[in-house]
């Protein structure tokens, strides 16, 4: 019973409520931000290449054709999020801009690196769940958009698609897969033999994008915009969302009868949004007044769903580790 409680203390999760706190207190700025910037950059592709190199032929193409996965990770981000969206901005205790931010969140798009970088320490289906977070990243630069018209009731809202979004994911993300696949018959002996340095990489590259991101908030004045009441208001309303979808991405696993391996996708892939494609977004669909208050909930939930996922990820993983030392 007090394994749950005990894994919030799990160092990993300290090392991102540290980052947090840091971030807070020292943001990266002036010439720091494009070093940082950098810095995450090539911890993600570093990241997705050791992911590359670690995956067989086999277990790649099963990813890919797991339709009924991938469709579950979809509906989850672009019809169930949304509804409950709509429940949640409707609550009379919420102001205009939170409840605008709150409902724009639940239309974004899931997350890339942190859902595959989670679903890899739980001892998922790292493949499917590649297939399914980048593909709904990709997707989300244009149902995002249409969503926000059409739910939001902005007409005109539809805003022009840019490549580079696309070029991003593509050479940041699929490139250094596809690469470190190729690479496999020679690398993937080195990489199963080093488990502890793929580790490292999801673990770094989480706490790289945690810092880069709450970094560019804060120094925005994220602090001074927001009362103490409308933050614990913020803050309950993101929790019992992230509950809510949690608990509806387990159900839905249980339901479709998905191994546990695919079970973990759903619930990574489907719970979460992303931070990085959210802001550009916003940045295009609404007025430049209008796009700090926007983007809080969504800079919120980003941290809310990294911790939550952290403890998660940690569990799930330990349970393998248990049943792996009860076989052997």
């Amino acid at each position: 019973m007090l394994r749950p409680i005990l894994a919030v203390f799990e160092p990993f999760v300290l090392a991102l409520l540290g980052t947090v706190v840091l971030a807070s207190l020292l943001p990266a700025r002036g010439a720091a931000v494009p070093v940082f910037d950098a810095l995450t950059t090539a911890a993600i592709v570093l990241l997705f290449f050791l992911h590359g190199a670690k995956l067989s032929r086999e277990a790649l193409l099963s990813g890919a054709r797991n339709w009924r996965l991938h469709l579950a990770v979809l509906v989850t981000s672009f019809v169930l999020f949304p509804l409950l969206g709509l429940g949640v901005s409707s609550l009379p205790m919420l102001d205009g801009p939170m409840a605008a931010g709150l409902l724009f969140l639940t239309l974004l798009p899931s997350t890339v690196q942190s859902s595959i970088a989670f679903t890899a320490i739980a001892r998922g289906n790292v493949a499917a769940a590649v297939c399914s977070a980048s593909f709904s990243n990709l997707l989300g630069i244009v149902a995002t958009p249409a969503l926000v018209a059409f739910v939001m009731s902005r007409p005109g809202a539809s805003a022009s698609i840019s490549m580079e979004s696309v070029e991003g994911i593509a050479v940041q993300l699929l490139l250094p897969f596809l690469l470190g696949h190729a690479l496999r018959p020679w690398l993937g002996g080195f990489v199963a033999r080093h488990k502890s340095l793929v580790s490292s990489v999801d673990r770094g590259s989480i706490l790289l994008v945690v810092y880069t991101a709450f970094s560019a908030a804060v120094v925005e004045g994220l602090w001074s915009r927001v009362s103490g009441e409308s933050l614990m208001l913020l803050l309950g309303a993101c929790c019992g969302l992230l509950a809510a979808v949690l608990l509806l991405t387990f159900a839905m696993g249980c339901v479709l009868g998905f191994s546990r391996e695919d079970s973990i996708v759903l619930l990574f892939c489907g719970s979460k949004k992303s931070l990085a494609t959210g802001v550009p977004i916003a940045g295009l669909l609404f007025p430049a007044a209008q796009v700090g208050a926007i983007i809080l909930p969504v800079m919120v939930f980003h941290q809310i769903q990294l911790i939550a996922c952290a403890v998660i990820a940690r569990l799930y993983a330990e349970r393998a580790e248990r049943e792996e030392a009860a076989l052997a």
